[in-house]
């Protein structure tokens, strides 16, 4: 592989303050580095929504690691909140301060008793406390839903009514809260689903004095059978073009996030049908509109076939683009 000098290299990301590459299809790291054995790494896919004034939903999923986990600790900035067991990948944290702006991170155990990396930082504002509040928003209503593959349902409702506003709505699977999203959405992208498997959904609505609202009616979906991934979380719009600029030739790459529900954290890029690269996002992850681009080469009339695919919330890859064909020089 030829090697580029790092100014070649042109990262673009709309909306993300911090963008970091990892050159994973191009043998960049040598195995020289490989660990003598498992590793625990941090845990994938966090997210926190406010879920009243003073309740914050964080969630997680496990590590992509080889070594067993046996628990889970919950960080407000560098303070401990929870302790958690492996079988648990969501907490509400309570007891917090209005119109506060916090930072979450979550760490896994070992078996061994000791705790892996930190993951990716979440940060969120809890909303206005509302003082003598205590009407319920109504029930969520027209809760629809969708399956999408073999691992992943997408459901949609008519929002809620509060006389103070709807800070959130959590989806239940039975009695269960599986999932949180912020009170101006209506639809939400579960992923992480069983193959071929029955699955009954609810959603109530939250408003900030933490007032729940009753469950809206049943939605009952069975995910489709085999390992395929649904084109929901695909990202969409996706473009590619090339580009000249100073003697060399640089891909150019468009496309919006697909509406997982939460962050789309990273993406890996496919070349000629091998992974090129992994783009990964710092602390904020673009919520819709994304570019990158990087050097493919000096040769006109070069053919090229690019695609791409996004991390989920669950820490697993989402379906791809579709595939787009360019040529150097054109």
């Amino acid at each position: 592989m030829r090697r580029v000098p790092p100014r070649t290299l042109l990262p673009r990301a709309a909306g993300a303050a911090a963008l970091l590459m990892v050159l994973t299809g191009c043998g960049l790291f040598s195995g020289d580095d490989k660990a003598a054995g498992p590793v625990l790494s941090e845990p994938v896919g966090v997210t926190a929504q406010a879920g009243s004034a003073t309740t914050v939903h964080v969630m997680w999923n496990r590590p992509v690691s080889t070594t067993d986990v046996t628990g889970y600790e919950v960080y407000r900035g560098t303070v401990r909140v929870k302790k958690l067991t492996a079988q648990q990948h969501m907490v509400d944290v309570t007891g917090l301060k209005a119109k506060s702006h916090y930072e979450f991170t979550v760490r896994a155990r070992g078996k061994d008793g000791s705790l892996g990396p930190a993951s990716r930082r979440v940060t969120v504002t809890t909303p206005a406390v509302v003082a003598a509040d205590g009407s319920a928003p109504g029930r969520p209503g027209a809760l629809r839903g969708e399956v999408d593959g073999a691992r992943a349902v997408s459901l949609a409702w008519r929002k809620a009514s509060d006389d103070r506003g709807v800070v959130s709505y959590d989806v239940y699977q039975g009695t269960t809260k599986i999932h949180s999203v912020g009170g101006t959405r209506t639809k939400a992208l579960l992923t992480g689903l069983r193959p071929g498997t029955a699955y009954t959904f609810r959603v109530r609505a939250r408003d900030a004095a933490d007032n729940v609202s009753p469950p809206s009616d049943a939605v009952r979906l069975t995910t489709a059978r085999g390992k395929d991934e649904g084109p929901g979380t695909a990202p969409e719009g996706f473009t590619a073009t090339a580009r000249r600029a100073d003697g060399a030739y640089y891909l150019d790459l468009a496309w919006t996030a697909p509406e997982t529900g939460g962050d789309v954290p990273a993406y890996q890029v496919y070349l000629d049908g091998r992974q090129a690269t992994t783009v990964m996002w710092g602390e904020s992850a673009p919520k819709d509109k994304a570019t990158y681009s990087f050097y493919i080469g000096e040769q006109a009339g070069a053919r090229h076939r690019v695609k791409l695919r996004g991390q989920l919330p669950d820490g697993t890859w989402g379906a791809f683009s579709p595939e787009r064909t360019v040529v150097t020089g054109r």
